[in-house]
């Protein structure tokens, strides 16, 4: 195994190119503490040094038992946690007002265990406050020592450098970090978002680097239908939708790439994502310990351009086979309101 590190945007912090992130920690995939708190330990002894939450994940149970494994070994780890989505019922409890922020960080670093958040990221746009805002409530939290840096999640081309300015103009600190999705199969954020991300001195953690799954080797085409149908999300593996024809189609060539690599599928994934330039480190999500043992095999692993090659014939750069952000849209496609004038204006 060869773990590498690379330091983090401008933060000057050094993370592992592989970034154990702990979303299928809790309720909603592996509810049992105990076995989380070894999955996250192996991948420490392993050498990654950077983990990612988030207040959301099993509303806020996946902090905690990230906040168990880091017990005593808090000063090795690089600590990322994000907050924006709402946890309970209720006016003000979500989004990214200062209000909300304050609140936010206070009960993650509870259930975190811990004094201080090492990134802190907004984790989707909010388009009813205004950046600023945010940006001077995360400087405060800086400067209060709470968090060392802060960054942002799946935020346009456009809304990274507006922050951006928004910063320099107002001297407030600035994103360090973005965090897209990046895959073989989703690489639409080659366009704009890791250029200007580059051009900005930010770091990179891409999410969902095995394809929202279809890159893990287990759905194939041509496979049972029990095999999607076990997984929580059946639809998205379901051959028989149209939508998910150019995934599968892909899919078979990539496995028959890391094949003739006498690699794995899921270490051909990670090895693609983390050879970008523009990219920091990315974040693999394992439910149990096989599944970290598996991704964990690929972490050596150099693609030579001949490879590269063979990625761009079955994927264009640039190219999405689907939209990667999934439940997520942002509030000028789904509010009608923003998309129509008034009847009495047009």
């Amino acid at each position: 195994m060869n773990m590498r590190y690379r330091v983090l945007g401008g933060t000057g912090i050094e993370v592992s190119h592989h970034c154990l992130g702990a979303m299928m920690f809790g309720s909603v995939a592996n509810a049992d503490h105990e076995d989380g708190v070894r999955i996250i330990h192996r991948a420490l002894d392993a050498g990654i040094n950077f983990v990612d939450t988030a207040d959301m994940y099993s509303a806020g149970d996946s902090e905690v038992i990230v906040g168990k494994a880091l017990k005593d070994r808090r000063d090795d780890v690089v600590l990322a946690t994000k907050f924006h989505f709402p946890l309970g019922e209720g006016r003000n409890r979500s989004g990214n007002s200062r209000r909300y922020i304050v609140r936010a960080v206070e009960a993650s670093l509870k259930r975190l265990g811990t004094d201080w958040i090492d990134v802190y990221q907004v984790h989707r746009p909010d388009y009813t406050t205004d950046v600023e805002e945010t940006l001077s409530a995360l400087t405060d939290l800086v400067r209060e020592g709470k968090i060392r840096a802060f960054g942002c999640s799946t935020f346009g081309a456009d809304e990274l450098v507006e922050a951006h300015h928004v910063a320099v103009n107002r001297g407030l600190m600035r994103f360090r970090t973005e965090q897209p999705p990046y895959s073989m199969l989703a690489r639409g954020i080659e366009r704009a978002v890791l250029p200007v991300a580059r051009r900005l001195g930010m770091g990179v953690l891409v999410w969902s680097p095995l394809g929202g799954g279809f890159l893990t080797g287990k759905h194939r085409k041509g496979a049972s239908p029990e095999a999607f149908r076990a997984s929580l999300n059946p639809e998205r593996f379901d051959e028989s939708m149209q939508r998910n024809a150019a995934k599968f189609e892909a899919v078979e060539q990539f496995a028959k790439l890391a094949d003739e690599m006498g690699v794995s599928l899921p270490a051909l994934a990670i090895a693609f994502a983390t050879t970008h330039p523009g990219v920091t480190s990315a974040i693999t999500g394992p439910r149990t310990m096989e599944q970290l043992e598996s991704l964990l095999e690929g972490a050596g692993l150099v693609l030579t351009d001949d490879v590269l090659d063979r990625i761009d014939e079955i994927v264009p750069p640039g190219v999405d086979t689907y939209d990667p952000n999934g439940f997520w849209k942002p509030a000028p496609l789904t509010d009608v309101h923003q998309r129509r004038r008034p009847l009495d204006q047009r």
